[in-house]
């Protein structure tokens, strides 16, 4: 078996993954590659797989900048990239600050989110063409962001078999039973969305009822309380709309436009907080440190599983063991009030048969409404990026509903401002 990661210097995903294959069991004999532009890290990160291949002491581990030769004949191609780093992205949140949009996260939706796919899908999309080339059977295992459209465009580009896997989902699921006083496997929720906006439509509790369980911690337990401090955004959602917003906070306040306002002291009122370039870059430091001292012996190799997905999915996918967890496909009924083949995000069942939509879930009719907007916005993004089409730039930022609080003008200037500033990332606009 050949586990191709491509990114495999990622400081912050490349120890994760490669912990979660080392320590799974089906997975121990298959070889790990680690595909990266990055010579220097590329050449940390595989000393590091190398220490954690021997806590085995069955998985083998090669590193390679030659993508071509990291992907020809690999079962699993897990993709970790951001095209142009942080120098691209503080573009992203540093001009629509300047124009008066600002953002908690920036990378799944709004100018940001816009201005990251753009770059993106071209690169995800010829690495899925190598892919069919060189790998045709693989599965592709996205969890770079945005997801929603990056996974929509490999599978509306390409015919490589692909999943989008994001931990929004699961972290949620955990915050609720520490809420609750239970386990997280007694949690157990119906989504149906987007990535970053999958709402939760039911919600069982140790059996029970699982919103007027909640409700109740809140009011009765100093974890209810501090859950309510954090997640004030999705409950009041809950309240409005009868369906809790399945990610973080930060994620889902960039869904809205009267979320990160003037009047909410720009999210604070809410709990949350805007993430600056130098608090990424910062971010970053904290990572190289810690593989930096895995690396030297002063701190310990991470033993224990880190609750991501992409390990679990393959060991059904190899194993046969079923899963249901929630993970990001072209639509294929499992979300009803949405487009064939847009990619949505949903309980599905993985298995040796493949992956595919558990249950056909359609939320309240406000929520289903928001995310048809946001499905548009991402329909035309990627068909944006995929012809270098500006006006269907613009036509993705005035639909946008963050953007939807600039007149007409502003968008326009806002979004000739990202394209310029990210010119040399996008050569499809040239």
């Amino acid at each position: 078996m050949r586990i191709v990661i491509v990114g495999g210097a990622s400081r912050q995903w490349g120890p994760t993954l490669v912990t979660d294959i080392v320590r799974t069991p089906s997975l121990q004999q298959a070889t790990i590659v680690l595909h990266d532009i990055d010579e220097p890290a590329l050449e940390r990160m595989a000393r590091f797989a190398t220490l954690a291949a021997a806590t085995t002491g069955m998985v083998s581990v090669e590193a390679t900048t030659d993508r071509a030769a990291a992907l020809r004949g690999a079962d699993f191609v897990v993709v970790t990239i951001s095209t142009g780093g942080f120098d691209s992205m503080a573009h992203d949140l540093e001009v629509p600050a300047r124009h008066g949009i600002e953002q908690s996260v920036g990378d799944t939706v709004g100018p940001g989110g816009i201005s990251r796919s753009l770059r993106n899908v071209p690169v995800l999309v010829d690495i899925a063409r190598d892919v069919e080339q060189l790998c045709p059977d693989a599965w592709l295992l996205n969890i770079t962001n945005p997801m929603t459209v990056l996974t929509r465009a490999i599978a509306r580009e390409t015919n490589v078999r692909v999943v989008g896997l994001c931990h929004e989902v699961g972290h949620l699921r955990h915050d609720i039973a520490t809420a609750c006083g239970v386990r997280t496997r007694d949690v157990e929720v119906a989504i149906s969305g987007v990535n970053h906006l999958p709402w939760v439509t039911s919600l069982s509790i140790a059996g029970d009822e699982g919103f007027d369980a909640l409700r109740a911690a809140i009011s009765t337990r100093p974890e209810g309380e501090r859950f309510a401090r954090e997640n004030a955004l999705k409950l009041d959602l809950l309240d409005r709309y009868g369906a809790l917003a399945g990610a973080g906070d930060r994620h889902v306040a960039e869904f809205f436009p009267w979320v990160l306002t003037e009047a909410s002291n720009w999210g604070k009122d809410w709990g949350v907080y805007l993430t600056r370039i130098v608090d990424r870059r910062n971010m970053e430091d904290w990572f190289r440190s810690r593989l930096d001292a895995w690396l030297d012996g002063r701190d310990e190799l991470p033993a224990e599983p880190s609750g991501e997905l992409v390990a679990p999915v393959i060991d059904s996918l190899v194993t046969g063991t079923r899963r249901d967890v929630p993970l990001n496909l072209p639509n294929q009924g499992q979300a009803p009030y949405l487009p064939a083949d847009v990619v949505v995000e949903t309980l599905c069942t993985v298995d040796r048969d493949g992956v595919r939509g558990r249950d056909a879930v359609v939320p309240p009719q406000p929520c289903a409404e928001w995310t048809r907007r946001h499905v548009a916005v991402q329909e035309l993004t990627v068909e944006a990026a995929v012809s270098g089409d500006r006006e269907l730039v613009r036509a993705a930022m005035a639909l946008d509903p963050l953007c939807s609080r600039l007149d007409l003008a502003s968008i326009d200037a806002m979004t000739g401002d990202l394209l310029a500033a990210t010119a040399e990332w996008l050569p499809q606009f040239a």
